[in-house]
């Protein structure tokens, strides 16, 4: 696809983002995209054929860009500390910023059970985010910077703390409090204490 067609795509995968977070995923419509792109039916069209497949492509494209954005730096010796302060103060931001959550969608989506018995399941998604902390987990191990853990046990902390809150931010108001308690909480159990 050219530069201008790559372009679009992105334009169009940023403004449906906007309305999954604002609406969730079942409500939204084909037409809702045009609207809020400007693009005619036929110019969203000639780039997607549903609204299920921007999404998907929404949702793949986070796992991946952080997997490989996780796999270079360790590739280039990157501090493991250092990865997972990044990671973990990016996960704090977006806890609490139930505006841009795409937790609401997520959970409509993949909660239908025709997707779900399909190879976009949420267990995919699962599997990769896994496979990036267990990877970066592994290597503050290895590096030492890092206890010895059960790195699967300290990812399903992660995860599971980390889209509870954010599917709670669509229901109440999170004070900031709470993020940074679960990311205390997980630099506790993975970087040894300071002497």
């Amino acid at each position: 696809m050219s530069f201008k067609g790559d372009k679009t795509r992105q334009n169009i995968c940023d403004e449906a983002y906007k309305l999954f977070s604002k609406r969730g995923y079942k409500d939204i419509t084909m037409k809702d995209i045009c609207e809020q792109t400007g693009l005619s039916r036929g110019g969203l069209y000639r780039h997607y054929d549903s609204v299920e497949q921007i999404f998907l492509e929404i949702v793949n494209d986070f796992s991946t860009e952080q997997k490989d954005e996780v796999s270079t730096k360790i590739a280039n010796h990157v501090p493991a500390s250092t990865i997972l302060n990044e990671i973990l103060s990016r996960y704090a931001n977006e806890m609490i910023d139930s505006e841009n959550s795409l937790s609401q969608a997520i959970y409509e989506f993949y909660s239908n059970p025709e997707i779900s018995k399909t190879k976009n399941s949420v267990v995919r998604q699962y599997e990769i985010s896994k496979s990036t902390w267990v990877d970066l987990i592994n290597y503050g191990m290895a590096t030492k910077e890092f206890k010895k853990v059960n790195p699967e046990g300290v990812f399903n902390i992660i995860i599971f703390s980390y889209q509870g809150v954010r599917m709670y931010s669509r229901l109440m108001k999170i004070d900031e409090t709470i993020p940074n308690k679960i990311i205390t909480e997980i630099k506790r159990l993975l970087l040894p204490e300071e002497v």
